[in-house]
């Protein structure tokens, strides 16, 4: 798979997601982005736009997503809150 996202945007999404987002049923919510980790914390989600962003050890990543449109809007999304997780650090 093409590497379409790095793992310092990632983290960065997932941590401004824990600090800005609501609260749901399953973790915090910013944006159409939920953003949730398994319990013992080694493995974090981000669930939006009919995907899955599976993130774990070695900086390692899989999207499950049916169509491409999915993967296309779900990284705007991404790429939408760390341009303000940037912002927010200047």
């Amino acid at each position: 798979m093409k590497n379409d996202l790095d793992s310092r945007q990632i983290l960065a999404v997932y941590e401004y997601i824990q600090q800005h987002g609501d609260v749901d049923e399953s973790g915090k919510l910013f944006e159409g982005i939920r953003a949730y980790s398994d319990p013992d914390g080694y493995t974090i989600y981000l669930e939006g736009s009919a995907l899955l962003l599976r993130f774990g050890f070695h900086n390692t990543y899989h999207l499950d997503y049916q169509h491409e449109k999915n993967k296309e809007d779900f990284i705007n999304k991404l790429n939408f809150i760390y341009q303000m997780a940037n912002e927010a650090k200047e």
